[in-house]
């Protein structure tokens, strides 16, 4: 990763108790991941670090739009609300790495006593992909409806729903026979 110094914290001199910080992403902030599954990306990230003796709160808010692939339609540009809140807990331990490869739960986080920094650029990379549902695609009654939408694919699920676009003689011989259990009660 490129030195992001934006996303460097230095809890070392701050008090203890709750510290706000802010950060607009865009999609210069992927250039360094070099893969992203959305584009213009217009996020805003507030974190707030709630710093105790020993280990640090930290609560991201995400929110903003982006553009995702459409799962229906498979058009690049369909626009995105990201909503989303991840909390992490961060405990000063003196041996991080063997602690962070035995703890099983994803927000714990294990770092040196002697660090100064909490680079932050990764969560939030994470947290912005974890805010995507696992499909993105508009209603299905709204298919179609938008400038964005693919419609030459639409037309042809549609044509593949209808049956239209594979006679009985073409259909797969795999399945010849098995039509007489489709409507067996169970």
């Amino acid at each position: 990763m490129s030195s992001r110094r934006e996303f460097d914290i230095a809890f070392v001199g701050l008090k203890p108790g709750i510290h706000e910080y802010s950060y607009d992403i865009t999609d210069r902030f992927f250039e360094a991941y070099q893969s992203t599954v959305f584009s213009n990306c217009s996020a805003q990230v507030k974190l707030s670090l709630d710093k105790k003796n020993g280990f640090m709160l930290l609560k991201f808010e995400i929110g903003g739009k982006v553009n995702v692939a459409c799962d229906r339609c498979g058009s690049t540009s369909l626009p995105w609300n990201l909503w989303d809140e991840f909390n992490i807990v961060v405990k000063l331990v003196d041996n991080p790495d063997e602690m962070n490869a035995q703890e099983e739960d994803p927000d714990v986080y294990y770092i040196a006593r002697s660090e100064s920094h909490l680079h932050v650029a990764d969560w939030i990379y994470e947290f912005l992909l974890l805010s995507l549902p696992m499909q993105t695609m508009c209603d299905a009654t709204e298919a179609g409806q938008h400038p964005y939408c693919n419609q030459e694919a639409l037309d042809l699920l549609k044509k593949m729903e209808t049956g239209t676009g594979a006679t009985q003689e073409n259909a797969n011989p795999l399945w010849k026979g098995l039509e007489k259990f489709k409507d067996l009660d169970n």
